[in-house]
This record gives C-alpha cells, structure tokens and sequence, in this order.
C-alpha cells in the first residue's frame, strides 16, 4: 500500500468571482487582485471613476488629467527617476458595477485594465477586483528590472488594493514611514 501526502491547503475563492468573462491579459505582465472593502458598491465606484483621486493610492501613479469624459492623461513613475506618459481611454463604464480601459497609441507605456465592484456574496460590504496588464518599457529588461523592485503588476496591485482599502474604510493609508522631523533650533549659543 502506497502511502500519499494529503495536503490541507485549498485553493478557495469567493464565488461573487466565478464569472466566465476572465480572460488574461494580452501583455508581457499580467495581474488579478481581489479585497473585500466595507464600503458600498456604488462610493468605491464613484471614487475611482474619478481618476483625479488615483494618486491618493497608487504608489507610481503621479498625476492624472482628466482630457473628457472618456480619456484621461496619465504620468507614471517608472524605475531610476523616469517617467512615463499614457493616455488611457475607458472601454467599459458600467456604473457602480465596472470600468475598462486601455492606453491609447502613442503611449509610453502599451496596457489595459479593468476594476469591478461586486456587493459581497455574504451581505458585508464590496469585492473589488482590479486586472492589469502591460508591456514593461524595455521589454525583458523592464519586466525583470520591475520585479527587483517590486514593481511588477501583482505586487503592485496587491498593495495599491490594501492601500484603496485603508483610504476608503478609514480615511487615511497608515504608514509605517516615520513622519517628517521638526526643524531643529541651531545649536550655536
């Protein structure tokens, strides 16, 4: 008789997020990121479909213009001080439900991405799913110089989800950053 090794770990996920609509991404780097945020559906999505207030969460996301109601210019901090331009253009605006976009040609950086808002499959505030998928400025080099940085899509995601959360439930984003010193009186007497 064979002896096997039974594993307790499960591959559990929420069913609000079983939906035949998933599809990867048709870039070198791909994400999809998921939080229960206890705030409803439709203020999560009024405060992200303002693209003005991205920054607020988005650690590499510098400044956004809002161009019309359907394009929006993006500044992107990138590795080593760059910067990188993208004017994205929704492809999808489902109120209070979802919003798709993409980066338009000519943009420094080639992505898509989405986020949806789903009411919890349990009655307690919002599942949030965010996709992202983008070609890294140089190529290979660009995918694993973002990965050294923990700048790739998945951890970027992961913490700019953590942080929406923080800003939505409680008004801030705690940090562990220490804050800014006092001027200190010159020492000369």
């Amino acid at each position: 008789m064979s002896h096997s090794e039974v594993s307790t770990d499960a591959d559990v996920g929420s069913t609000a997020f079983v939906d035949s609509d998933r599809r990867e991404g048709d870039h070198e780097a791909s994400s999809l990121q998921a939080i229960l945020i206890n705030r409803p559906r439709q203020e999560l999505y009024a405060f992200w479909r303002d693209f003005r207030n991205l920054p607020a969460f988005m650690e590499n996301v510098k400044a956004v213009e809002v161009l019309d109601d359907r394009r929006s210019q993006w500044t992107i901090a990138g590795p080593a001080g760059a910067d990188f331009d993208l004017v994205s253009e929704i492809t999808q605006d489902a109120p209070g439900e979802r919003i798709a976009w993409t980066s338009t040609e000519g943009s420094d950086v080639d992505h898509e991405g989405r986020v949806e808002f789903r009411d919890n499959a349990f009655g307690r505030g919002t599942e949030v799913r965010v996709f992202i998928s983008y070609d890294p400025p140089a190529g290979v080099i660009g995918k694993v110089v973002a990965k050294v940085l923990q700048r790739e899509p998945r951890i970027q995601a992961r913490r700019e989800l953590r942080r929406f959360k923080q800003l939505m439930e409680t008004g801030e984003i705690s940090t562990s950053k220490a804050p800014d010193a006092a001027p200190r009186a010159s020492r000369h007497f």
